[in-house]
């Protein structure tokens, strides 16, 4: 076997299998870092099939990332969210085949027809995806992976300046629990525009190329 699909967790006791089963279902080994989760993510995505990997506290999803990263042996690497909706063997096997046969670098998902407000949330800043196939010696080459809690902005900055090739690909059907779901509204979107914030001061402090 030669991918592993590495997947960052934190509270997603209630996602997690289904996200796992799909991957087992595929026949891809699966690894998930839980990042000091306080419910079971830990014990239920082990019993769903995948190797999980401990963290002792929450640490954001890019050192969540990092740590699962240093334990990958594979050349491919999958990325996957824990709370999707709606996946598929066939969407795994649509990001993996363009890395796999050489022809990008890096493949990111984008949902299609999966729901109103995740599909208008990843087409508008499909940037942020956490859907992606890649080289694993790629991966490990991204410079400040761990700079901030979120590793996309960090990993998309790579691809552009190292001129990488790389391209969307739709996930028909599928979708994400939104934050506003998981944590009640206002406590979701609280969330939600920390999340963006802390992305637009990295955009803004990160060095021009």
């Amino acid at each position: 076997m030669n991918t592993t699909v590495l997947i960052p967790a934190y509270n997603e006791a209630a996602r997690i299998a289904a996200v796992v089963t799909v991957v087992r279902e595929a026949g891809l080994p699966v690894l998930v870092v839980d990042d000091g989760s306080s419910d079971q993510t830990a014990l239920v995505a082990e019993q769903s099939g995948a190797r999980v990997l401990r963290l002792p506290q929450n640490q954001g999803k890019s050192r969540a990332l990092a740590s699962g990263l240093a334990q990958v042996k594979t050349p491919y690497l999958l990325l996957l969210d824990a709370d999707l909706l709606g996946l598929k063997p066939q969407h795994l096997r649509s990001l993996l085949e363009p890395v796999r046969s050489g022809n990008l670098d890096m493949a990111i998902g984008v949902f299609k027809s999966g729901g109103l407000m995740t599909d208008f949330g990843n087409r508008a800043t499909p940037f942020l995806s956490g859907q992606r196939a890649c080289r694993t010696d790629w991966l490990r080459s991204v410079p400040n992976l761990t700079h901030q809690r979120w590793p996309e902005p960090a990993i998309t900055e790579h691809l552009v300046r190292s001129h990488a090739r790389w391209a969307y690909v739709e996930l028909p059907g599928a979708a994400q629990v939104m934050k506003e779901q998981k944590r009640g509204f206002w406590p979701g979107l609280a969330q939600r525009l920390r999340m963006y914030a802390d992305i637009l001061r990295y955009r803004f402090r990160s060095p021009k190329a």
